[in-house]
């Protein structure tokens, strides 16, 4: 049976935070609020809770969660910085633009006993800019976190909304007002030997580039494929479609926090 706390007023903040940390350390999901919308979260280093976290949203193990750190000196436990020239770009990024809406994908310690999906070996990081988030954040740890939705629904604007569409897959959670959504993070890329832009958002480019001067701009989508020409004096199949049954997008889940591709593996 999963618990609301009102974390507006004190009494019910402290309450809810201790409810938050005893559920995440038996591997159970809370939702919390973030810089732009509510995200549902789970420790880090338990692959059955981030199963459970991906399961609850109706994803698989392609759409890996990021991960939310209380603070920069956080990333050294989690970043492989000798990986790559662009790795050492992390402590002047952070210093300028964490906590906020920056999120930086680099290559993870290699040592890390955790399963986040298939990652390629990468780790998306950020500070976010909430305070009751990272009062949590200190008491737990590192926690995987995607945005507080089934998949293919908007993210419910209050711990309250949100918790009609996960109702008990998640154990705790933490009601702080409203988010209105807002610009999502922008998604930095640090596994190669020069930054590069993944996703625009809340971040600039020209912000990025006063920071870091050589980060590169993002890459323009690659244009649909022309379709192949009809066959010409040849017969379809009896009873068949010669164009095939149209397909059906689903729609992308508005995480606010998950990038939109990770890099490839090393």
């Amino acid at each position: 049976m999963s618990t609301l706390h009102d974390c507006r007023e004190p009494e019910g903040r402290d309450a809810g935070l201790r409810h938050a940390v005893d559920a995440l350390r038996r591997g159970e999901l809370v939702v919390l609020p973030t810089d732009t919308v509510y995200g549902v979260a789970a420790d880090a280093f338990d692959a059955d809770a981030v199963a459970a976290l991906l399961a609850a949203k109706g994803r698989d193990r392609t759409m890996p969660p990021p991960v939310l750190v209380h603070d920069a000196r956080s990333v050294d436990a989690l970043v492989e910085r000798s990986a790559s020239g662009a790795s050492s770009s992390v402590d002047d990024l952070a210093e300028a633009f964490w906590p906020g809406g920056l999120t930086l994908v680099c290559w993870a310690q290699g040592s890390l006993r955790w399963d986040l999906g298939d990652t390629g070996g990468t780790v998306a990081v950020r500070v976010p800019d909430d305070e009751l988030t990272r009062a949590l954040l200190a008491q737990s740890g590192p926690l995987a976190v995607s945005s507080a939705n089934l998949t293919g629904r908007a993210p419910g604007e209050s711990a309250a909304a949100a918790r009609e569409q996960l109702g008990d897959a998640v154990a705790c959670y933490l009601e702080d007002g409203p988010r209105d959504g807002g610009v999502p993070s922008t998604v930095l890329d640090l596994t190669g030997a020069r930054p590069e832009v993944l996703r625009e958002g809340a971040v600039p480019l020209a912000e990025l580039r006063r920071v870091v001067p050589d980060v590169r701009a993002p890459r323009p989508p690659e244009p649909d494929p022309a379709p192949a020409p009809e066959p010409v004096g040849e017969e379809a199949d009896p009873g068949t479609d010669p164009d095939g049954p149209a397909p059906v997008e689903t729609p992308p889940d508005p995480s606010e926090d998950a990038p939109p591709e990770r890099a490839p593996e090393r």
